[in-house]
């Protein structure tokens, strides 16, 4: 490898799973989060890997776990929160950098923020590089794909069979999100739109309209694309509540002062961090994603079906593959990327098939 594999935040729930998955894959990830004594003991356990102490509040310290042409995994959320200091330390330090952010806010500050500083440092900026939304970009693109030049929108399910409770993480980065601002790609162009803004029936559930990376990347994939929504089944009946809750959040962040005091409260009373389900329970799990290709009169071109692992195993396994894959050189540009631009589409979808997702035909038996 050209460069060492850093692993940020990997005594969190996310970051052990992703420490294991790459010591499975063969790496030795050098290991790195706030507190010694935890660090210290999952690199003991993992085969005496090579450790170091950081903290988002002290920006110094994870600038010094890098040098030119590492990779480093970010796994330290919630993003909007904590994300920064390490986007700005693999920036500086002309290092490859992975996130495992689900976070619509923090998406879109890679992507319009950060893009160009990449391409000059000529490193590859790959955020959401997980079940959120990996996954939804391999299908999108297929979709795509097989539609050919008619398709002009594509919609993106994400669904999840199962009872595994949310980890602290995922609880505290969808709490935050509901006084952030969202967006979407309508008529070619990305908009300002909140979350849950609509509710969709995707594979016979409903599902609520969120800002991904898809918004961002399928567009350089398929140039005449004008429409791509993204959706989240995972709420079940509780999407058209969301919708009005969505509302008036809207509403009522418009007075100054209010967003700063939810995003307060969200963060003193959800904590991240405070781990999530275990194997037996993330075995009971199963993810589906479907995409849905159609033309300028709404007809459907082509629909492609992705089910698999649950998505912290799968997420796990996805950093891993991303990180191997990069540090050995292989992405295929620079700046903010798609999972699709980063590594073409026959490679990611070899690469999500050995995490643990993979395409299938007929009937979706998961919903």
């Amino acid at each position: 490898m050209a460069g060492r594999i850093v692993l940020f935040g990997a005594t969190g729930y996310t970051g052990q799973l992703a420490a294991r998955a790459l010591v499975a894959r063969g790496a030795a990830p050098v290991l790195a989060a706030r507190s010694r004594e935890r660090v210290a003991a999952l690199a003991a356990e993992l085969a005496g890997l090579e450790w170091a102490v950081a903290d988002v509040a002290q920006p110094q310290t994870v600038r010094a776990l890098l040098e030119a042409d590492d990779v480093l995994v970010s796994t330290v959320g919630p993003f909007v929160r904590w994300g920064e200091p390490a986007l700005h330390a693999a920036l500086d330090a002309g290092a490859h950098y992975i996130d495992s952010t689900g976070e619509p806010p923090f998406i879109r500050r890679v992507f319009e923020q950060h893009d160009l500083a990449a391409q000059d440092a000529g490193i590859g900026l790959l955020t959401a590089f997980g079940y959120d939304y990996v996954p939804g970009n391999l299908a999108g693109a297929l979709a795509l794909r097989e539609a050919g030049p008619r398709a002009v929108s594509v919609d993106i399910g994400y669904f999840v069979s199962g009872d595994a409770a949310p980890s602290g993480g995922t609880r505290a980065s969808a709490v935050g999100l509901l006084a952030e601002p969202g967006y979407a790609f309508r008529g070619g162009r990305l908009v300002d739109e909140r979350m849950a803004r609509e509710v969709q029936i995707i594979a016979r559930r409903p599902a609520v309209s969120v800002g991904a990376t898809e918004q961002f990347a399928l567009p350089r994939v398929h140039p005449g694309l004008r429409d791509a929504r993204v959706w989240l089944g995972w709420f079940g009946r509780a999407s058209r509540p969301l919708l009005a809750i969505s509302a008036a959040t809207a509403v009522v962040t418009r007075v100054p002062g209010v967003r700063s005091a939810i995003t307060a409260t969200a963060n003193r009373f959800v904590k991240g961090s405070t781990g999530g389900p275990d194997a037996a329970a993330r075995a009971r799990s199963e993810s589906y994603i479907v995409a849905i290709a159609s033309d300028a009169d709404g007809e459907r071109l082509a629909t492609v079906q992705l089910k698999g692992d649950n998505p912290y195993d799968f997420t796990a396994a996805m950093l891993a593959w991303g990180a191997m894959t990069a540090a050995d050189g292989g992405l295929l540009g620079a700046g903010a990327l798609g999972p699709v631009d980063a590594f073409g589409l026959a490679v990611l979808e070899e690469g999500v098939g050995q995490a643990g997702i993979k395409r299938f035909e007929g009937n979706n038996t998961l919903l």
